[in-house]
């Protein structure tokens, strides 16, 4: 339900960038809650300098630009068809799963991922009948 409510108001976005950015920023004291929460009860994880920052470059680039190009993407495309298309993204990141972290292709990732990226595209390719209401 959060992506389709982060989705529909990316809509409306005519600065993909700067929105992506303010959410980033929005979302720094519910990050922070949790490690504040543990620092109290004295059972905060370690954090090491190189891990946060490759938290946080992990975050900006990897995630804050995925983000803007789908706000950049959204404006075009309806509401449905921006359901079916973000259903590529659990594909898209196995494939980088593959491709730069050494995961196994397995068949069964292969299977799954063809029969998603297949009903996606039959979704995409089939002709919008207009809704009749029936008396």
């Amino acid at each position: 339900m959060a992506w389709g409510i982060y989705s529909l108001r990316g809509r409306g976005s005519t600065d993909p960038l700067a929105a992506t950015a303010g959410n980033f920023v929005r979302s720094v004291p519910l990050a922070l809650a949790p490690v504040t929460l543990a620092r109290a009860l004295d059972a905060a994880p370690h954090l090491s300098s190189k891990g946060l920052l490759l938290a946080v470059t992990s975050g900006a680039l990897a995630s804050g630009v995925g983000y803007s190009l789908w706000y950049a993407a959204l404006p075009h495309l309806s509401s449905a068809r921006a359901a079916v298309v973000q259903l590529c993204v659990p594909v898209i990141a196995a494939v980088g799963a593959v491709l730069l972290l050494g995961e196994p292709l397995t068949q069964r990732l292969l299977l799954g991922g063809t029969a998603l990226l297949a009903g996606v595209l039959q979704s995409l390719r089939a002709k919008q009948r207009p809704i009749t209401a029936k008396p």
